[in-house]
């Protein structure tokens, strides 16, 4: 075990930003998605366990602050160098001679920007630099809090997939923000889904997923045609210009995808679609919260 967190609260004022009660351990290798909407506590539970913000609980670790890498939504350098000196003295390398950090600069397209101010730096390019920096340190522990935001759309495929190619194998262990689902697919094994600054649920992906969607989903478009030709399926909770089917057997699946085959209706079946999870379990637990009397 990396690291555990039992019974943890941050209070900011009247303000409960996280009280989680259910025990999350991270342990070597894994690859936690973490995900929740705006206000979650997902950010605030990152900076209690870097001691960041006051908190009452417990964090355990096995690791010293050093072996914890991280990667905040906002990152500030020294401004009054070039950032390729600021690169060589925090990584305490020359790019020269290293090879590795030679290679991840030509990776994220870099180069072009070493000679200037931090402060010169597009968005963009202030988060390239930041994972150059994050991957260089190698750490046994990584955070990343929307690793991706601020970058167009073929950088961060080309982010994510350097982060896969990088990781595997690799014992160490990433917790992952995103609002990117698509991202958490390629990253994730396990999730932790917050809400409202508690723990909705946590586990391998797998499992949450047939807990919540059981074998498969197939998703297709919310038309009235769509509609009346599905209205005797298991619908989960979805987003309202989607239908979500649940299929608990084969047979079940079967039947439905033939249905939708033979009136020539475009949809997509997944077994592992995080946006089903993240939206039916936090469903599943709005209900039971209801049913408990909890008013927020």
């Amino acid at each position: 075990m990396l690291l555990k967190i039992e019974n943890l609260t941050v209070q900011f004022g009247k303000f409960r930003a996280l009280d989680i009660h259910t025990p999350i351990c991270i342990e070597n290798g894994d690859r936690i998605g973490i995900i929740g909407s705006n206000g979650a506590g997902k950010s605030t539970m990152i900076k209690s366990i870097l001691g960041l913000v006051p908190y009452q609980g417990k964090i355990y670790s096995t690791l010293q602050p050093k072996q914890i890498a991280t990667h905040m939504q906002f990152n500030e350098y020294t401004d009054n160098m070039p950032v390729r000196y600021i690169m060589e003295a925090i990584l305490q390398t020359r790019i020269a001679k290293n090879k590795e950090l030679q290679e991840l600069i030509d990776y994220f397209e870099f180069g072009g920007c070493l000679k200037k101010r931090y402060s010169k730096l597009s968005g963009g390019q202030k988060q390239r630099f930041t994972i150059i920096m994050i991957l260089m340190q190698d750490a046994p522990l990584t955070f990343y809090d929307e690793v991706t935001s601020g970058l167009d759309f073929e950088t961060r495929q080309k982010l994510v997939e350097k982060l896969v190619e990088w990781y595997r194998g690799k014992d160490s262990s990433l917790c992952i923000v995103s609002h990117y689902y698509e991202e958490l697919e390629q990253l994730a094994d396990k999730l932790l889904i917050l809400d409202q600054g508690r723990v909705v649920d946590f586990g391998y992906r797998e499992e949450l997923f047939q807990k919540y969607c059981k074998r498969a989903v197939i998703v297709l478009d919310a038309s009235e045609k769509n509609k009346e030709l599905t209205a005797d399926c298991k619908k989960l909770a979805s987003p309202e210009h989607l239908l979500v089917l649940s299929a608990a057997t084969e047979e079940e699946e079967q039947k439905v995808t033939a249905r939708l085959v033979n009136h020539n209706v475009n949809f997509k079946r997944s077994n592992h679609d995080i946006e089903s999870i993240y939206i039916n379990a936090k469903h599943a637990y709005e209900r039971k919260q209801e049913g408990n009397g909890y008013a927020g």
